[in-house]
């Protein structure tokens, strides 16, 4: 896990995916606690995959746990290469680090803790190719 030292940011882990890939029951979980629910928060998603990755897009089932224990679903699509083909994000070497923002300006309805629980959505179990994934709280600028 990789964190960072930004004062905006207040939550930002990746968790490492086995080498076999990403099945679909291993659900990915990470906690937040939100001290702090009125200023906006910006979230981020952070995929880092294989420049051999086959697809063009990740999708993720969320499964959100609020403070008070109210439960929603979404399922995201996280864009990883342009219609020309073409990584997005950063790359180095074979490796691509993309920043995916999930929610811009957004006010958390409550203070204390969620838990964010990420499924990976595609047609292939074990997803092959994507080595990290992870999500990023900060402070809105």
């Amino acid at each position: 896990m990789f964190t960072s030292c930004n004062k905006n940011i207040i939550f930002s882990e990746y968790t490492k995916l086995p080498e076999e890939g990403w099945k679909t029951e291993n659900k990915l979980k990470f906690e937040v606690d939100i001290k702090d629910n009125k200023p906006y928060h910006n979230v981020f998603l952070n995929v880092r995959h294989a420049d051999s990755y086959p697809y063009s897009n990740l999708f993720v089932f969320l499964t959100t746990t609020y403070p008070d224990g109210k439960i929603s679903v979404d399922t995201l699509e996280c864009i990883l290469a342009n219609k020309k083909g073409e990584w997005q994000g950063d790359g180095a070497g074979d490796l691509w680090d993309n920043k995916i923002p999930l929610k811009q300006n957004l006010i958390f309805p409550q203070a204390g803790k969620y838990t964010f629980s990420f499924e990976q959505g595609m047609r292939t179990n074990p997803l092959p190719l994507i080595l990290d994934f992870g999500m990023t709280v900060e402070l809105a600028k």
